[in-house]
């Protein structure tokens, strides 16, 4: 509200009883105005943009390149680069910086970045003097009108005398993050709607973000982020805390504008190619190629399960029921560099991503979908929660968890886990088959196992589905890794069909390890 100059002058002249008659209706017109500067921005500010934007009709986003950028490959967008020392932060030595991601190839879409400092919130604006081009050919003044395609956050995890890259969005709603000694791998997201239906999946985007300036000494940072798309908005709070593992707080608040048939909650994407359980079907001198070599699922009754990645010839979708879930992941077990062989990927440090419930989320799903790929550029496999009860349209559903990105400690079961999964021609036969059959080795490796008398001999305990009959099982000590093997033998009945096992090893009526879940998938 402003007040005119003979609105001003009208006021001081009037006698003082009167003025003072008039102030609290001065200031009851003001208030308004000045709370709205008075009060720190919050999530509450990105939940009201949320739910108006649901209310009205969802606007597709333009792309705004110009030739220049629009007709650049994959590999000429990557020689743009942000200049280090223009770093958002950097000059006041705060202890985390942003940099920037220009846009190009498919990020076509600029995305809008604002500061909060303190009472103020401004955007961070766009300007192509901030980046190198390498030898790409452009003309600055073209390019003004471009906005960042994404941004990331530097802090020291490695040592103090470097800031690391701990977090990066970049593309949808994807983003991804990493603790000490790791390196990118798997991605997250804001949100998956319809993830492996055949009416085809719908990518939400991240439009806007707003960043809260740090205060020197800090070791967490606040992200605000709004959510668009066709049928969803929502509102997202990102506490980042880095360190040995890098964990992000969330909190979300979503809006449907129209009913969705599949909502995954905090998704998880990776990619697996071959690995221990799978030979790759072309020659590479890579033994195993994979961001992550499983999921973990803890439920919310105690028992832990472990889904070894598959690469299938067609899609592949399965599920685990479950009431108010402990937590679960996309886990790369495997740490040995020799699995691997790859000096460029390093995948032995790429990160595990755990998710950690907060409150309960009642009962749902966690759903695994894991789609063919005839190579590591592609990302095939995504995990997700499925509330049993869809949100209602145009009404706020509330969600609250904590991303963990791990390495070396990553989640594992108290007891004991299964460390690899291997399969292969059966080589033992009896002589009432008629063929050998599937060989599958499962190991597992724990703490329980230093507990154990020597005279215990654990039993393993095995289910398989109807299109599958179980030939032989036995366990063996694994005097190499102080753990123990179990050994199965099984038969397909039809090979257009997938075979479903379940193993764990006991000792009498104590459970002694997690539960392997293997799906053999269709030949």
């Amino acid at each position: 509200m402003h007040l005119t100059l003979s609105q001003r002058t009208s006021l001081s002249r009037m006698p003082a009883r009167v003025r003072l008659a008039v102030l609290p209706v001065t200031l009851a017109l003001l208030l308004p105005f000045i709370g709205n500067n008075a009060f720190a921005f919050d999530f509450n500010n990105v939940a009201k943009r949320a739910k108006e934007l649901a209310a009205t009709s969802y606007v597709k986003p333009k792309s705004n390149l110009p030739k220049e950028i629009a007709n650049l490959d994959y590999e000429q967008c990557k020689a743009i680069r942000f200049k280090p020392e223009k770093s958002l932060w950097r000059h006041q030595k705060l202890p985390f910086e942003l940099a920037f991601f220009h846009e190009g190839y498919a990020f076509d879409q600029p995305l809008k970045i604002n500061e909060i400092n303190g009472q103020n919130v401004h955007e961070i604006r766009f300007d192509p003097n901030d980046f190198e081009f390498g030898d790409n050919k452009v003309v600055l003044r073209k390019l003004r009108a471009l906005g960042f395609a994404g941004f990331r956050v530097h802090y020291p995890v490695n040592t103090a005398k470097y800031k690391d890259e701990v977090l990066s969005f970049l593309g949808a709603s994807y983003f991804r993050g990493l603790g000490k000694d790791q390196t990118y791998g798997l991605s997250a997201r804001g949100l998956a709607i319809d993830t492996g239906l055949s009416s085809g999946e719908e990518f939400p985007r991240f439009t806007e973000f707003w960043v809260d300036r740090p205060a020197a000494g800090v070791k967490e940072l606040t992200i605000y982020a709004l959510l668009d798309s066709p049928r969803a908005t929502g509102a997202y709070r990102f506490v980042l805390k880095p360190g040995v593992d890098t964990a992000i707080d969330v909190k979300v608040q979503l809006y449907l504008r129209e009913n969705v048939s599949k909502l995954g909650l905090a998704p998880l994407t990776s990619m697996y190619l071959h690995g221990d359980n799978q030979r790759s079907a072309h020659e590479d001198f890579r033994p195993e190629v994979h961001d992550s070599d499983g999921l973990s699922v803890a439920s919310g009754t105690g028992e832990w399960i472990w889904r070894p990645l598959v690469n299938p010839k067609r899609l592949l979708v399965t599920s685990y029921a479950l009431s108010n879930p402990a937590g679960f992941g996309l886990m790369q077990r495997d740490r040995n560099f020799a699995s691997y062989q790859d000096l460029g990927s390093r995948f032995e440090k790429h990160p595990s991503a755990w998710v950690e419930p907060k409150g309960n989320w009642g009962n749902g799903r966690v759903e695994l979908v894991q789609i063919p790929t005839p190579d590591d550029t592609n990302d095939n496999i995504v995990a997700y929660w499925v509330p049993e009860t869809a949100p209602k349209v145009g009404q706020p559903f509330n969600l609250e968890y904590t991303l963990l990105w791990q390495k070396d400690a990553d989640k594992r079961p108290p007891l004991s886990w299964v460390t690899q999964t291997r399969r292969g021609q059966s080589v033992q036969k009896k002589s009432d088959d008629n063929s050998n059959g599937i060989g599958l080795i499962v190991d597992f490796e724990g703490p329980v196992f230093k507990k154990l008398s020597g005279k215990v001999q654990p039993e393993g305990v095995v289910s398989i589905d109807d299109n599958g009959k179980l030939l032989d099982t036995k366990v063996i000590r694994n005097d190499a890794t102080g753990g123990w093997r179990m050994i199965l033998r099984v038969r397909r009945n039809e090979d257009n069909k997938p075979v479903e096992l379940r193993g764990f090893l006991r000792s009498g009526s104590t459970t002694l390890s997690e539960t392997w879940s293997y799906i053999l998938p269709p030949n």
